[in-house]
């Protein structure tokens, strides 16, 4: 072989060595520059998960002392719990009582409710009954016996008795013509004197009135106000009227005529403190002109300042008459007191010559009688029986019995007995009244 051919063999062989290495450098290269990537891509991942592992720990190491806190503060919540379970058995308890609370709440508005129904119906009745009385009050004679109602509380008010100190529905002879009058009462005075006091009074237009809206009350509209104002005081107009009529009635029926001692003057009572100020409203000179009618306007405030006044009057009547009684009765007394003490006087003189006489009777029966019962007294009766079977033997015998019997009786005298005897012979003693009444010797 030739050079050239070893040198083309040569040249081929390091060119080939030469784009081999070329080819292996390049291979490497890429090689190198992937595996410096995954170095990267490993350092970067074991730079995260060192970064993932120091979070991991920190958080460990937070749960742990979270951990710890809670178990702190567990047994602390446990304290805390245990120190606060009686709260919370009255807060049980407070439940159950607002539980209870809130059903009796519930009991207590349903019968609100029902109360609240019943007194709507009530308040429906009670119009009802308004309007009822309203229309009865219109009647006279349903008019008239309101009035006599009224006027027996204030009378019975003012503690006056029926029968007694008033008389109701009277029929006496009055007026001019000598008809028949029944006042609605009589009151009875002191000395035997009566006031009339008559209870019928008009009230239909007062009625109609009242039943008016009042102006300004808001019931009508503006452009009404003033007509109902003006009807209003025209219908109050009229029943100014109806009273002034009234009191020319009374007047001339002169009740005072047919009464026993009664002033001439009778009261007409007006049930309503109202109706007869609305009339003196309408009507100013109605007063005068009662007065001079011998009509006397009284409402209730008025009729029972008058009666009271008459009811003391009564009690003063009536103290008097006490009085009198008493002053007489006391006359009566001290007389009969006088005669008596002159009956005491001779009952004395009778007394003490009854004691003289006693005491004369009982020194005559201890100085006298007693002495000789004593002696009596002293004789023994065995000795009188030994002298009697003494009398009844022989001659001989009875001296010896009998001197027996001396001895016998010598010798009684003698002993304790005898001496007895012989000192109640020697001193006679006087008994007392009381051994005297007894019947003993002391």
């Amino acid at each position: 072989m030739s050079t050239t051919a070893v040198l083309l063999v040569l040249l081929a062989f390091v060119l080939g060595c030469a784009v081999g290495a070329f080819v292996v450098a390049r291979a490497l290269r890429a090689r190198t520059f992937e595996l410096r990537s995954e170095l990267d891509d490993a350092t970067a991942r074991l730079g995260s998960t060192t970064t993932n592992l120091a979070a991991a720990v920190a958080q460990r190491d937070l749960l742990q002392q979270h951990n710890r806190e809670l178990t702190g503060k567990t047994s602390t919540d446990n304290d805390v719990l245990r120190a606060l379970a009686p709260v919370a058995e009255k807060l049980t308890q407070v439940q159950r009582q607002v539980g209870l609370l809130e059903r009796d709440r519930v009991e207590q508005y349903g019968q609100l409710a029902r109360q609240l129904e019943e007194a709507r119906e009530a308040d429906a009745l009670l119009l009802s009954t308004t309007h009822s009385l309203a229309g009865a009050l219109r009647s006279n004679s349903a008019r008239g016996q309101w009035g006599e109602v009224q006027l027996r509380r204030v009378v019975e008010a003012a503690g006056m008795i029926s029968r007694v100190d008033f008389l109701e529905q009277v029929s006496f002879a009055a007026g001019d013509d000598g008809e028949r009058a029944r006042p609605d009462m009589v009151v009875q005075l002191p000395g035997d004197k009566q006031i009339v006091i008559d209870a019928k009074v008009p009230l239909s237009a007062f009625l109609s009135a009242q039943e008016l809206a009042a102006p300004g009350d808001g019931s009508a509209g503006a452009e009404d106000v003033g007509a109902l104002g003006a009807r209003r005081a025209e219908l109050l107009k009229q029943h100014g009227k109806a009273l002034r009529a009234h009191i020319d009635a009374l007047a001339r029926k002169k009740y005072w005529e047919g009464a026993a001692n009664s002033p001439e003057l009778v009261i007409c009572f007006i049930p309503v403190e109202s109706v007869l100020s609305e009339a003196l409203r309408a009507d100013p000179e109605l007063l005068d002109y009662a007065f001079s009618q011998n009509v006397a306007l009284a409402s209730p405030v008025s009729l029972l300042g008058i009666l009271k006044g008459a009811a003391f009057s009564w009690r003063q009547a009536v103290l008097t008459d006490n009085a009198r009684e008493l002053f007489d009765l006391s006359k009566q007394l001290y007389e009969r007191l006088g005669t008596m003490g002159g009956h005491v006087t001779r009952l004395g003189a009778s007394l003490k010559t009854s004691v003289e006489r006693y005491n004369s009777f009982v020194g005559a029966l201890e100085s006298r009688v007693l002495p000789t019962a004593r002696r009596i007294g002293a004789f023994d009766s065995a000795s009188l029986d030994v002298v009697d079977a003494a009398a009844e033997g022989a001659d001989g015998a009875d001296v010896s019995l009998l001197g027996a019997a001396r001895a016998q009786r010598a010798g009684s005298t003698a002993g304790p007995a005898g001496q007895a005897a012989a000192a109640i012979d020697a001193t006679p003693r006087s008994l007392t009244a009381h051994e005297l009444l007894d019947g003993t010797d002391g």
